[in-house]
């Protein structure tokens, strides 16, 4: 496996900032975006859980329905892809035995071997204690498929803006995600900036290494 350098690495981040305009002409190729759904599938969770689903929005109607509900911003419907990030409420032993099954499918063996392991996620997730919060949990995993999402992405040479600035209620409304046990969290609008947006050229405003970072 060939791997990117240092420099590579840090060049495409800086080079991705939250982009304001997206150039609504340009959309991103079939190849490039099958390799960002990927992304979003192979994102790491605890437990391996993966207690989401990822809905991508391309159709041009859905886009404008979602767009007022958005704080009006016009990243939702300019971008090439939308992509909300939604979460499975209240994760149940179900769920977590279709986690085991899957693992014993990919991996070979069988769910029987592998029932320690099943006994433990239920008892943390589904009837421990953080089952009192399991959905603040799944949030903070969809948060994790947002940011390896967005890093993947300028590696490809893809602008994002990632999209708390929206009505999750309203959104699980339009997106009938109630019947289904699902709820929204937050979205990320995927395209091309378009030349006219100042804010690709501004400096990236962080604190000083020596203030967000310490070695123990």
């Amino acid at each position: 496996m060939i791997h990117i350098t240092p420099t590579d690495l840090l060049e495409h981040l800086n080079w991705r900032y939250a982009t304001k305009q997206f150039d609504p002409s340009k959309t991103i190729s079939p190849e490039v975006w099958t390799a960002l759904e990927d992304s979003l599938v192979l994102t790491p969770s605890s437990y391996g859980l993966q207690p989401w689903k990822f809905l991508i929005i391309t159709s041009k109607e859905l886009k404008e329905k979602l767009r007022p509900l958005s704080w009006n911003q016009a990243q939702v419907t300019d971008c090439s892809h939308y992509v909300v990030f939604t979460i499975k409420k209240n994760l149940t032993a179900e769920h977590v035995d279709r986690f085991v099954a899957r693992t014993a499918e990919v991996r070979g063996g069988s769910v029987e071997a592998i029932a320690g392991y099943r006994n433990m996620m239920v008892s943390d997730v589904v009837y421990g204690a953080r089952s009192f919060n399991v959905n603040e949990w799944a949030t903070r995993q969809a948060y994790i498929a947002l940011g390896n999402f967005m890093t993947c992405a300028a590696l490809l040479g893809v602008d994002t803006c990632p999209m708390e600035g929206i009505e999750p209620v309203n959104y699980d409304k339009v997106l009938e995600l109630p019947a289904k046990g699902y709820a929204t969290v937050v979205a990320c609008a995927a395209g091309y900036r378009s030349e006219g947006d100042k804010y690709a050229a501004l400096a990236k405003v962080r604190f000083p290494k020596s203030e967000v970072l310490e070695t123990l």
